[in-house]
């Protein structure tokens, strides 16, 4: 009878345990969004549109045919342009708007010689996001991740019944530890190279944009908007971010952290993602 009891009351503390884990994955699961294909979706050239979550603060782009031609994206809203690179095989990318709420422009352009390229579509939208910082939850083509991403799955485990304080400074602590700056990289990188995500935490080192696309990709997969800010820090160009904990905007440079040094003295933004 003792066994029967003591065999009962373990297989109850299992089942609670699993219970636990199965709610706390559920749980930052739940705090993570991810971007998805809608029915409103616009052709114009060569150029395909998704629009339907554009009040969640992001479209998808494609071309809407495949091609060996280099192909550009740009995105204007006032006196802002935003030009991106866009794959020709006819898969969907996501990009923000994170210029927030207003008109855009969005129009495709086709290498056609040397540096010549040609307009192939053009669409004009007014976009109403639901909140100005929701674009900085998702992924998009400059900080792109998935479900399976690992660093996802170790924001999972850092933060796990945290609130936003407690969870950016348990990541804050995790990259400022664990990471170090790649000075090789850094010496021999070429101009307008994305930033590689999963490189840097699978090496555990990256250049500036490498180890800010890791740690904002981390936050914002417990919800938390972080932003990839391009720019300026004193006159070196850089890489770094700015999160809201509780509401309140932080700049943090992860390359200064894992570098043991301060941070600049000037950061002047050019960009953001």
């Amino acid at each position: 009878m003792r066994r029967k009891i003591l065999l009962a009351a373990l297989t109850a503390l299992l089942l609670a345990a699993l219970a636990a884990g199965w709610n706390a994955g559920m749980a930052a699961e739940s705090k993570a969004k991810w971007p998805k294909t809608s029915s409103s979706q616009k052709t114009n050239g060569k150029m395909k549109l998704d629009v339907g979550n554009s009040s969640e603060g992001y479209f998808m782009a494609a071309v809407s045919s495949k091609t060996k031609h280099k192909m550009k994206l740009r995105v204007v809203k006032g006196d802002t342009t935003l030009n991106y690179d866009l794959n020709g095989d006819g898969a969907f990318e996501v990009f923000p708007f994170q210029l927030g709420s207003g008109k855009y422009e969005i129009s495709l352009w086709e290498n056609v010689s040397g540096k010549k390229y040609s307009a192939a579509g053009k669409v004009s939208l007014t976009v109403k996001l639901k909140a100005e910082n929701i674009c900085f939850l998702y992924p998009n083509q400059y900080v792109n991740y998935s479900k399976k991403t690992a660093a996802v799955a170790k924001a999972n485990e850092l933060c796990s019944g945290m609130g936003e304080k407690d969870a950016y400074n348990a990541i804050k602590k995790f990259i400022s530890n664990s990471f170090t700056y790649d000075y090789v990289k850094a010496a021999t990188i070429k101009p307008s190279v994305m930033p590689d995500l999963d490189g840097c935490y699978s090496k555990q080192k990256g250049v500036c944009q490498d180890l800010s696309a890791v740690m904002v990709c981390m936050l914002r997969s417990q919800g938390i908007p972080a932003r990839l800010v391009v720019g300026y820090a004193d006159k070196n160009y850089h890489a770094w971010l700015v999160v809201e904990v509780d509401g309140k905007k932080v700049l943090f440079d992860p390359t200064a952290a894992v570098s043991h040094s301060k941070n600049a003295s000037k950061y002047t933004v050019e960009r953001y993602y």
